[in-house]
């Protein structure tokens, strides 16, 4: 029985527009967004073997372009419409985070620097500029490196945190390995650019570090 043969309050379309999207499985939001199954399987079907096959949506949002290819039902066109959604949704919380004081709405950087960093395969830095409101003025990523470390130089922080005339700064990197606990050298380097940009009057108000779906905050750690 395909979808369409299904009474309407359980089709995931009709569902979500009459439920909201909270009220579907994953399951039901990726049958959507696959819009068809294959013969003899349903969306939501492939979409149950799709989430065990890749272990769960996160899994499936972060495939690379080959390994999203190689599994039944999907292709590049499906490939290309998950990023743009993607990056739909990394502009959308950007503008929200953009609009007020990032004090006053933690969870939403939280979630922006969740969708900027959590899909990457290797080590990135980047910096969060702020205005004398706690406004978001832009995100920079200032340095990348290898699956384990990247080479981070203070006077490119302080560099970048005057060209945009920030009056505060939220650091950001994430943790390939899943791991979101800080190393040594991550308390080291946060320290030493928090007292190179006290030099210049820029405050730092957090470090975040991003692993998979976890996020560390080094000051509710007390690690600032």
């Amino acid at each position: 029985m395909g979808i369409k043969d299904w009474p309407a309050d359980t089709r995931p379309r009709e569902k979500l527009l009459q439920q909201g999207g909270r009220a579907l499985t994953d399951a039901e939001l990726l049958a959507i967004f696959l819009r068809t199954g294959l013969p003899g399987k349903s969306a939501v079907d492939l979409a149950r073997e799709l989430l065990g096959a890749f272990g769960g949506l996160a899994a499936i949002c972060q495939a690379d372009l080959a390994g999203f290819c190689a599994a039944p039902g999907l292709g590049r066109a499906k490939y290309a419409l998950l990023q743009a959604v993607l990056e739909m949704a990394r502009r959308v919380l950007a503008e929200e985070v953009a609009r007020g004081d990032v004090l006053q709405s933690p969870a939403q950087v939280v979630d922006y620097l969740r969708l900027l960093l959590r899909h990457k395969a290797h080590e990135v830095f980047g910096v969060v500029l702020l205005d004398a409101q706690n406004r978001v003025i832009s995100w920079e990523e200032l340095f990348r490196g290898t699956l384990t470390q990247t080479a981070v130089y203070p006077r490119e922080v302080v560099k970048s945190a005057l060209a945009n005339n920030a009056a505060g700064v939220i650091f950001a990197h994430n943790h390939p390995s899943g791991v979101a606990e800080p190393s040594r050298a991550d308390e080291m380097l946060t320290r030493q650019l928090k007292e190179a940009l006290a030099l210049v009057d820029v405050r730092v108000l957090d470090h975040f570090i991003v692993a998979g779906s976890g996020v560390l905050s080094f000051a509710e750690r007390g690690l600032l």
